[in-house]
């Protein structure tokens, strides 16, 4: 009798079908080189979220209800066009001004010490001196001459006694010349008093709060030096930029993205280009303080006369899909929602318009669609 001999893939074959058939029949308690339950059923779980193989995204009904998620039936309508312009907060000239230093000297704290940034300040408020450096020959010559200015006017004050005495056997105009030159030394003399040693006060040009703090005690400044910019936060401008030309006779309203509370009223657009674009004016408002700071980079949403025809859906419908598309979810059963890839314009800070991408029956995710779009 033969014996049959068989190959090393035959066995492997073999081991794993036996390692299979018992885990199949393992009894109860039976557990894997792991610590597994062999005897356990694998667990399912139908109603879990999850990414179906399309993409889609399958969202039970409970989920939905704790996620806050709501939709409506998109439907096609004119809205105004509008644009997106890149933009910054600047300073109103009547709102706002800088502290400079008119002479290169000494920084020294005011009578409330150096301001901080923050701190609020009243229009005409001493906030720093600045003490004048003369080098050691300009203060030798300052005092020289106000060494010869004062014995001057000694001696123009004795003249003039004598000739007071002698009143009646001298002249009337010699008197009163003798006074004059009395009165003319002694204003010199002030002068030069307050030049030797003068310091220059730095006061805030508006009533506001500090905007930038850059000087420190002890600091040496020169001419022209900006040690404090001083605004009023509650009138500020926004500049933005276009390459545009005419879009500034365009304009029929704008609004800053993601900041719906803050307000812009058109001032005017400039009549010279700046570093090849044209800049426009806003003035920001709102109802308490306003969320910017001198500076800060803006998007600007500016409306436009014309319209154009497509889906308005609120901004926060819109997100980006793995490939960084730009998408709307839509509804498309009970528990399961489609990415849908759109072309939308803004309209203003809240709300969009999808021109392509969108049919009329579509029912689209306008709130919670960023948490269906986190689903991996």
């Amino acid at each position: 009798m033969k014996t049959r001999m068989y190959g090393p893939s035959t066995m492997l074959a073999l081991a794993l079908a036996l390692i299979a058939a018992g885990a199949a029949y393992a009894g109860p308690g039976a557990h894997g080189p792991n610590g597994e339950h062999l005897d356990t059923a694998p667990v399912t779980m139908p109603g879990a979220i999850s990414r179906l193989p399309d993409g889609s995204v399958s969202v039970p009904v409970p989920a939905q209800r704790r996620w806050g998620l709501r939709t409506v039936l998109a439907t096609a309508s004119d809205a105004a066009a509008a644009v997106e312009l890149p933009g910054q907060v600047v300073m109103d000239p009547n709102a706002g001004g800088r502290v400079q230093a008119l002479a290169g000297g000494k920084l020294l704290p005011g009578p409330r010490g150096l301001p901080v940034a923050g701190q609020a300040v009243r229009q005409g408020e001493v906030l720093a001196y600045v003490a004048y450096n003369a080098s050691p020959v300009e203060l030798a010559n300052q005092q020289a001459q106000l060494a010869q200015v004062r014995a001057s006017r000694q001696l123009a004050a004795q003249r003039l006694q004598r000739l007071e005495s002698l009143e009646g056997t001298v002249p009337r105009k010699e008197i009163e010349a003798a006074r004059s030159e009395l009165q003319g030394l002694g204003a010199q003399e002030r002068a030069l008093s307050g030049s030797v040693g003068a310091r220059e006060a730095l006061v805030a040009p508006v009533n506001g709060v500090v905007a930038s703090a850059m000087g420190v005690a002890g600091q040496v400044v020169e001419p022209r030096d900006v040690l404090f910019e001083v605004v009023d936060p509650a009138r500020v401008l926004v500049e933005a930029r276009t390459p545009d030309a005419a879009l500034g006779s365009q304009l029929a309203g704008a609004a800053l993205a993601g900041l719906p509370a803050v307000k812009l009223r058109f001032l005017g657009a400039a009549r010279s280009l700046r570093d090849g674009t044209l800049p426009l004016t806003f003035r920001a408002t709102g109802p308490g303080p306003l969320p910017l700071a001198i500076g800060q980079p803006v998007t600007v949403v500016a409306s436009l006369r014309q319209t154009v025809r497509g889906h308005v859906l609120p901004a926060q419908a819109v997100t980006r899909s793995p490939a960084n598309e730009t998408v709307v979810w839509v509804k498309a059963g009970a528990e399961r929602f489609v990415a849908q890839p759109v072309q939308v314009q803004p309209l203003d800070a809240r709300t969009v318009v999808v021109t392509q991408g969108l049919g009329p029956d579509n029912r689209v995710v306008v709130q919670g669609a960023s948490l269906i779009a986190q689903v991996r």
